[in-house]
């Protein structure tokens, strides 16, 4: 393994300092240096680097609320969250196995990301700044915060309906955003789309199932 990724590996910083690099300028970056061969999850962590986790969480969250093809990649984008925000739910240092780092994602698709995503991505960097960052100090309260992201991928790797991922993700980029910059707004943003989830599916449980038995009824008899 390069040093360079071991040494990505090892630096995790939840929160960024005062003067962090834009997400476009990120985003830009991974463009130059990956655009049209395969990369791995690692050496997109290296890019990264101290932000590492809580900006792969809110990347990989992204195309799931845009048209964008994903063909066999969505249960490995919602996998790479969920782990990212299991482990810290439990209050452990961010990390994936190797297995995940070393997977491929497919020549050209950060380009395709981001020319799909630049709206969500000027939108997020005009918003997010910090403050009531009492939301964002105390380790307990980042568990919980978590914890509604490893729920929230837990329901991208259902398979439900096309378009019934965009409410997970939704919340998905919200919470990480409000992380990432410390912006206790977006965390409080983010449990109000959970609640549009909770509702959003109970709905979609209760309708979808009288949708099947009337089908049924129209088939069967």
């Amino acid at each position: 393994m390069p040093s360079s990724a071991v040494a990505a590996d090892n630096v995790i910083v939840l929160f960024p300092g005062p003067q962090p690099r834009k997400l476009s300028e990120i985003l830009e970056q991974l463009i130059a240096g990956f655009a049209m061969r395969p990369v791995t999850l690692r050496e997109v962590i290296v890019v990264l680097q101290g932000r590492a986790y809580n900006l792969l969480m809110l990347l990989l969250a992204i195309p799931f609320l845009l048209p964008l093809p994903l063909p066999g990649l969505s249960t490995l984008l919602g996998l790479v969250i969920a782990f990212i925000a299991l482990r810290m739910t439990l209050g452990q240092k961010p990390w994936l196995p190797a297995r995940l780092l070393d997977r491929e994602l497919p020549p050209r698709f950060f380009p395709t990301l981001l020319s799909g995503a630049r709206r969500v991505l000027r939108f997020l960097e005009v918003m997010l700044k910090p403050r009531q960052l009492w939301l964002t100090t105390s380790p307990l309260l980042i568990q919980l915060h978590a914890f509604i992201i490893f729920v929230a991928a837990c329901v991208l790797l259902l398979p439900l309906p096309p378009g019934t991922n965009f409410p997970p993700a939704l919340c998905i980029v919200i919470m990480a955003g409000g992380l990432l910059e410390r912006d206790g707004r977006f965390i409080l943003a983010g449990y109000l789309a959970f609640a549009f989830n909770a509702v959003f599916f109970a709905l979609f449980a209760v309708y979808g199932q009288r949708v099947l038995q009337w089908l049924w009824a129209l088939f069967a008899g």
